[in-house]
């Protein structure tokens, strides 16, 4: 009888290893609500001259997952697809803000007014004589 082979022992690092990885990294979300949304900067993007070092020459972009496709059928498919409309909800919820960073880590103003206590309504009036 042979060793009993235990089989799939490395998935853990593997998926760590995968989703750590910049190699192909794309735009984040707040960028694209930015700047590619932007009515003008989203007519640019749709219609980009033809270059010759990206997929199907440039002519198929989506500006909401920012990624390009080789043929307008792949991008059609793509818009009726659970990837791009998971990103569209996702680009709907407004991006943090750096003072919403700071507020969370404890860095920023409070906007909040002090609210009266009985201590201080008893030291703010006057005795009577």
């Amino acid at each position: 009888m042979g060793r009993l082979r235990r089989s799939r022992v490395h998935n853990a690092r593997r998926d760590v290893h995968r989703a750590a990885r910049t190699r192909v990294r794309g735009r984040d979300l707040d960028q694209i609500q930015m700047l590619d949304l932007d009515p003008k900067r989203r007519a640019e993007l749709e219609a980009q001259p033809l270059d010759f070092e990206k997929p199907g020459l440039a002519q198929h972009y989506c500006v909401e997952c920012a990624k390009y496709y080789e043929t307008d059928a792949a991008l059609t498919s793509h818009w009726r697809g659970k990837v791009h409309k998971r990103r569209c909800k996702q680009l709907k919820e407004p991006a943090y803000t750096i003072e919403e960073s700071e507020r969370a880590a404890g860095l920023g103003r409070e906007t909040r007014k002090p609210t009266l206590t009985t201590a201080m309504i008893v030291e703010d009036e006057v005795p009577v004589t």
